[in-house]
């Protein structure tokens, strides 16, 4: 008869089998959906020159064209069908985040409405979405007509509607292509389709520079230095994202007949950084955004009192001072501000005083909001500061080298998705080998576990 240590190590080892059966279903299909859309990022809209738009990219790659062109894997420089990429779906789910705490109705529904509420706003962020996919595709289209008639092969209306079309198509594919991912994959769809496209980037960066290297642009020191840099940003980035404040939450005792139940203590946890990645994703959009309208204008036929234009936008680049000063002021706004939105201290205490829940030394209520707001801004004043000196590191060495590849928003996006994703796994391979070993328990425990003592009364 088998001991108990045994018939425990085989039923570890059935869990796991059975987890790394349906763990490696989940990663083929994540791969297989990654490579779909590398694929898309290399088929050009029709009508469009790819030899010609590329040449004219060229002269928009410092602006916000340069950061969607990073996220997209460089789609954008292509003019692929998948160019916006999900950005408007990003930007949707936020603009419907926002609503949600300020706009009665959705708040609502987020609050009280459970999972029916939930899926009417994924409903309306899918909506949102569409509308400005057509929005930023219309723009699209009329800035390559406008730009020059060497870009485009078609006449102007017919351009627009394809154009409008292929693009929002490519969006809501993406963001359908997301959702299977986040379903029957590992990890975030929609954070997986942006780190395939900034890692689909990296070997380009690498190459980079070691032709300024061979090239004898940058010496060789100065290529370690920035190796260096890179993985003592990643070690500093996974150091701050893993840190955590820890509230104890104690639950009163109450008794039920003759026993007692409750008095057990948790923990609320909250992170340095509950902003994540969208307060540089926010502030490099805005600051980008005016280099790219000025990139369309004809700056010669600018009116007299408007010709400072040009050398005042020239400085809202990568790498000038004035760049860097106010993408680190709103880098902290933005993060401030989006904290704000995502945890919500008086909701917090109210679900605590609702569940018996209470912070010991602290009355449930107002004074526990009052608290976890305080903790909450002394961290928050620390994850501002972390993201800043993370962003703005890298656009120091964009002021020395031609390097924007490596900016500190793609480090950090690369870093936090493949953290929650490593994580996703490991809850994957511990929850299917519980499952494997409460399943394999039951079924000898049950059937043949107890007849051997009945039979033996």
């Amino acid at each position: 008869m088998a001991s108990a240590a045994e018939q425990l190590a085989a039923n570890m080892n059935y869990g796991a089998f059975q987890k790394a059966t349906d763990l490696h279903k989940r990663l083929w299909f994540t791969l297989g959906a990654l490579l779909v859309y590398r694929m898309g990022t290399y088929i050009p809209i029709p009508g469009i020159d790819p030899a010609a738009f590329a040449q004219a990219f060229n002269g928009q790659a410092k602006g916000i064209l340069g950061m969607f062109n990073m996220f997209s894997g460089g789609a954008v420089s292509r003019m692929a069908v998948f160019s916006l990429n999900v950005m408007p779906y990003i930007s949707a789910s936020i603009i419907v985040q926002l609503m949600g705490t300020m706009y009665s109705p959705w708040e609502k529904l987020r609050k009280e409405g459970g999972e029916a509420g939930r899926k009417t706003l994924n409903q309306y962020t899918r909506y949102l979405t569409v509308v400005l996919a057509l929005v930023q595709s219309f723009g699209i289209s009329q800035a390559l007509l406008h730009t020059g008639g060497h870009l485009v092969a078609q006449e102007p209306v017919f351009f627009t509607i394809t154009t409008m079309a292929t693009l929002t198509g490519g969006t809501l594919f993406l963001m359908w292509l997301g959702e299977q991912m986040t379903t029957r994959g590992v990890g975030n769809g929609t954070s997986l389709i942006i780190f395939a496209g900034i890692v689909a980037q990296l070997p380009m960066a690498i190459w980079q520079m070691f032709t300024l290297t061979r090239t004898g642009e940058m010496n060789g020191f100065a290529m370690f230095a920035i190796f260096a840099m890179a993985v003592g940003v990643v070690l500093f980035i996974v150091f701050m994202e893993r840190s955590q404040r820890r509230l104890l939450v104690q639950y009163p005792k109450r008794q039920v007949g003759n026993r007692m139940y409750g008095g057990d203590s948790s923990f609320l946890p909250l992170k340095i950084n509950t902003a994540g990645v969208i307060p540089p994703i926010f502030a490099s959009s805005l600051l980008l955004l005016p280099a790219t309208v000025m990139g369309f204008l004809a700056t010669a036929h600018l009116p007299p009192w408007a010709q400072w234009l040009p050398s005042a936008v020239g400085q809202l680049q990568h790498g000038k001072p004035l760049f860097m000063l106010l993408y680190g002021a709103m880098i902290i706004f933005f993060t401030f501000f989006y904290t704000s939105i995502v945890f919500n201290p008086e909701e917090t205490a109210e679900n605590l005083r609702k569940y018996g829940g209470f912070l010991p030394g602290i009355r449930p209520g107002k004074r526990t909001a009052d608290y976890m707001d305080f903790v909450l801004t002394r961290l928050t004043v620390i994850g501002a500061a972390y993201i800043t000196v993370v962003c703005l590191v890298p656009e120091a060495l964009t002021s020395f080298y031609n390097m924007p590849a490596l900016g500190g928003t793609s480090i950090l996006i690369t870093v936090t998705v493949t953290m929650d994703t490593v994580t996703q796994i490991q809850s994957h391979l511990l929850s299917h080998q519980y499952e494997g070993l409460i399943k394999k328990s039951r079924g000898k425990g049950g059937a043949g576990g107890m007849r051997p003592r009945v039979a033996a009364r």
